[in-house]
């Protein structure tokens, strides 16, 4: 029975110290980040991108439709949970919707440092991706992404976009509409709707600039 006993109380102990650890990392969160100026813009954008209503929203992340009409025009602040429901429901990282620190007020919607790129994209390994525009609300996006060493997509991606790519360093391989293509630096390309795959299959990174219109991360 003593043993029992002590294995019970170690149990709740661990249960305790893992909830503890799951607050305090929450609060460092909240504490470290901060969402970006445009939140409330940038989750209509994106929301509208991927043909969602707001009841539809509203039924996903489980809030009612008001809600999520104050969260779009900055009337209401989401919590940390709420983020990542509204991210997994747009299918966005949920680091996109924070930003590395504040812009100095005169800066914020002109100007994006290089330090201060909110991280963005579709996430797929070996490729990382940066946003350079200051927000989600143009009727495009340029997006920075470094395709890493020996690394590809698997499925072709197909998307209601009309995206130009010019690369500043490495090569990348390109298949675009069944059609395969090398990438070196100061070549643009052009995908119009049409399903695409990207290879890396060389020993370094491939850098590229991305224009896609309209936004759709």
């Amino acid at each position: 029975m003593r043993i029992l006993k002590k294995r019970l109380d170690f149990s709740r102990d661990v249960a305790l110290r893992e909830k503890i650890i799951g607050v305090f990392h929450a609060v460092t969160l909240q504490s470290d980040l901060t969402t970006v100026e445009s939140l409330g813009a940038d989750l209509r954008a994106l929301r509208k991108a991927r043909g969602l209503t707001l009841q539809a929203m509203a039924d996903a992340v489980g809030r009612s439709v008001g809600w999520v009409s104050q969260v779009e025009r900055d009337l209401s602040a989401p919590s940390i949970t709420d983020l990542r429901h509204i991210a997994a429901t747009l299918d966005v990282a949920v680091s996109t919707l924070f930003q590395r620190g504040a812009s100095p007020a005169e800066e914020d919607g002109y100007v994006v440092r290089s330090n201060a790129r909110r991280p963005i994209g579709s996430r797929a390994a070996g490729l990382i991706e940066e946003l350079l525009s200051p927000d989600l609300t143009d009727d495009f996006e340029m997006v920075h992404s470094t395709f890493e060493p020996n690394s590809r997509i698997v499925d072709p991606v197909t998307r209601p976009t009309q995206e130009v790519g010019y690369l500043l360093s490495g090569r990348l391989d390109l298949e675009i509409d069944s059609r395969r293509f090398t990438i070196h630096p100061g070549d643009s390309f052009r995908i119009r709707g049409e399903p695409f795959l990207w290879m890396n299959p060389y020993d370094a990174p491939a850098a590229a600039i991305w224009v896609i219109a309209p936004p759709v991360y």
